[in-house]
């Protein structure tokens, strides 16, 4: 089997190195650059892999998605982007372009969207993908022959890894974040739920959407407090409908035509104008 495709979450750990790194990392104007110095290393731990094919997935609203317009409290609970952070994430995508290597972002669909829809692709061509990030929702989608990777944390699952860690197979995160709700996005769920419960639900119904089919079934399931757990889901179906519906990954987005993954050639000029500008040392260039 070929090497599989890297496909990058790439907001997660942008956000990661501007938590880590202190600001007094400055670009040449004396701008806070932190982020984009802990991207660039990032990249290049990743690139020394020798990927054969590789793409970095951006969020360019960087809080706006189509899941607003179902639910405008969506993510309503985080605090407004900094201005000195979206600048570093633009930095971070011209970076990238630099290196000849390809990125997408999109108005209206968030990161999770376009690695979704990019995995569905590499498979359609015969490919395995690894998927690098650090959102446990990802881990949807993952299939046999693919790893969802946190290189931070040394964590590298595969379905099975993830179902021993999660609880549920792959095919069920989205239907277990739904019903445990997911406070990191403000996603709504069953009060008194948390994510082991949802996985004990879900291992004898299977989907939600079965689960929802026989609510009454819910009473005489080997869990405790099955009675109360039953009256709960049936009381709060309609807002596990709507979570439902926040919590899956769409995987058919519309990606630019000719969208290669193949690594191209750097911009040799780009690249030493932009790592000058920024201060990067000469190993990240």
């Amino acid at each position: 089997m070929s090497a599989p495709t890297y496909l990058i979450d790439s907001s997660i750990f942008i956000f990661r190195a501007w938590h880590t790194l202190p600001d007094t990392v400055t670009n040449r104007d004396g701008q806070p650059a932190n982020a984009v110095h802990g991207f660039a290393q990032f990249v290049q731990q990743l690139l020394a892999a020798k990927p054969t094919r590789i793409a970095f997935a951006f969020d360019s609203g960087l809080g706006q998605s189509f899941r607003h317009s179902i639910y405008p409290a969506y993510k309503a609970n985080r605090p407004p982007v900094p201005e000195d952070l979206k600048r570093q994430f633009a930095w971070c995508r011209a970076y990238v372009e630099a290196l000849g290597l390809t990125q997408v972002t999109s108005p209206e669909y968030e990161a999770d969207d376009l690695v979704g829809t990019l995995a569905d692709r590499e498979r359609e061509r015969g490919q395995s993908v690894m998927i690098i990030t650090g959102d446990k929702d990802l881990a949807q989608l993952i299939t046999p022959g693919d790893y969802w990777w946190d290189p931070h944390r040394g964590a590298r699952l595969d379905p099975g890894g993830i179902e021993k860690r999660m609880g549920v197979r792959p095919e069920q995160v989205a239907d277990q974040l739904a019903l445990a709700g997911d406070k990191v996005d403000n996603i709504p769920g069953v009060p008194g739920v948390g994510m082991a419960t949802a996985a004990r639900l879900l291992r004898r119904s299977h989907s939600l959407n079965a689960l929802l089919a026989d609510i009454a079934a819910i009473e005489q399931m080997p869990i405790r407090g099955a009675k109360r757990l039953m009256q709960l889901v049936d009381t709060h179906q309609e807002t596990v409908r709507l979570a439902r519906q926040l919590t899956g990954i769409h995987c058919h987005v519309e990606l630019p035509s000719g969208l290669r993954l193949e690594r191209g050639d750097r911009d040799a000029a780009q690249l030493h104008e932009l790592s000058t500008f920024l201060g990067l040392p000469d190993k990240l260039r």
